[in-house]
């Protein structure tokens, strides 16, 4: 099994968990972690390299700090220019990706309880997940349980600690094959 890691952070030397959690990444056998701004400064991804790994990867979980409900703009671009038509979907049978696995790992610096209607956020997360989820669906992948990570800015070192154990095992874990 392996497994492709998508970094979306806008500038991960300005975060502290979603860098953690890229370095604990790499400790792991199998990952292929690729840090979206490192790769491409100037921010235009070479979706040649980005589909070659993605090819080459049983899963994909994409790691990002919630932007304004979505993801930040280096990893919508990346969705953008590489998930593109005649790849990734359209080709007349099974897109690229089909059968794959997609998961997302993502931050807000808000409290879960916000996520919530009638609190300060008005909707649940899993429904801001709704875009990605649409997406797995229209690329025949199997979507996976998100991991969300919520109220960061109040997480102390001992909770990081746990955090980036967890993730490291959600990373080592073999998926769960769906009955036929």
């Amino acid at each position: 099994m392996s497994t492709a890691l998508i970094v979306g952070h806008p500038d991960l030397s300005a975060s502290r968990v979603s860098a953690a959690l890229a370095a604990e990444a790499r400790r792991v056998p199998g990952v292929d972690v690729r840090i979206l701004t490192e790769l491409y400064p100037e921010g235009a991804p070479d979706a040649t390299a980005e589909q070659s790994a993605l090819s080459a990867a049983d899963d994909i979980v994409l790691l990002y700090p919630t932007y304004w409900y979505s993801t930040p703009a280096p990893l919508k671009r990346w969705l953008d220019d590489v998930l593109v038509r005649g790849w990734a979907y359209g080709t007349g049978g099974a897109g690229a990706l089909a059968g794959k696995t997609l998961r997302v790992v993502t931050t807000t610096g808000g409290a879960e309880a916000a996520y919530r209607p009638g609190e300060l956020h008005s909707f649940e997360y899993d429904a801001i997940l709704a875009p990605l989820k649409a997406t797995a669906h229209r690329l025949g992948m199997r979507w996976r349980p998100p991991l969300v990570v919520h109220g960061v800015r109040d997480l102390d070192d001992a909770g990081l600690r746990e955090l980036a154990d967890a993730f490291r095992e959600l990373l080592a874990a073999e998926p769960v094959q769906e009955a036929a």
